[in-house]
């Protein structure tokens, strides 16, 4: 009789620990928080794989591209003014600047747009159908300047009494 209930015994504990080896497998291969896996393969967690939060941070895109290419600084902006090419299209904004031979134009889309940027000894700009001020610098100064619809408004060096380069770093554009 002492015969059965140690086979009994026996069964329980195989089954206990095929039990708890089966479920240390599943813990192990599913993630379960908690335990530690040492597997490397598709199942593997990896904490570091867990997608990034979704804040916008306004950085102008591939602007280290168009920095090296057309030594143009573009820093942030809400994708409403963009870089264009001048012979692109017409409604752009055009921008005048001693140190270049070409101009260099901007398309604005939507209601209303920002782009901050850095572009020296800007001396002139040419308005769309959009209601457009410009920020710029000249040393620490910082001024302001709306510029007129559709036409060539003179900023900068030209608007400046002493004839100082300014550097334009904001362009503000509203319908």
């Amino acid at each position: 009789m002492s015969v059965k209930p140690q086979r009994k015994r026996l069964a329980r504990r195989a089954l206990g620990a095929a039990a708890v080896g089966a479920l240390a497998w599943i813990a192990a291969t599913t993630g379960i928080p908690g335990v530690v896996s040492q597997q490397t393969g598709p199942t593997a967690l990896v904490a570091g794989d867990a997608p990034g939060s979704a804040v916008e941070d306004f950085s102008y895109p591939l602007a280290d591209k168009i920095l090296a290419e057309r030594n143009i600084v573009l820093k942030r902006g809400d994708g409403h003014i963009t870089l264009a090419d001048c012979a692109g299209g017409t409604g752009l904004l055009e921008i005048l600047a001693r140190d270049r031979t070409d101009k260099i134009c901007f398309k604005v889309v939507g209601d209303s747009g920002w782009l901050a940027l850095e572009l020296p000894a800007v001396y002139a700009i040419k308005g769309n159908d959009y209601t457009t001020a410009v920020d710029m610098t000249v040393g620490t100064e910082e001024k302001s300047f709306d510029i007129a619809k559709n036409t060539w408004t003179s900023v900068g060096e030209t608007a400046d009494p002493e004839g100082r380069d300014h550097m334009l770093v904001e362009i503000r554009s509203s319908k």
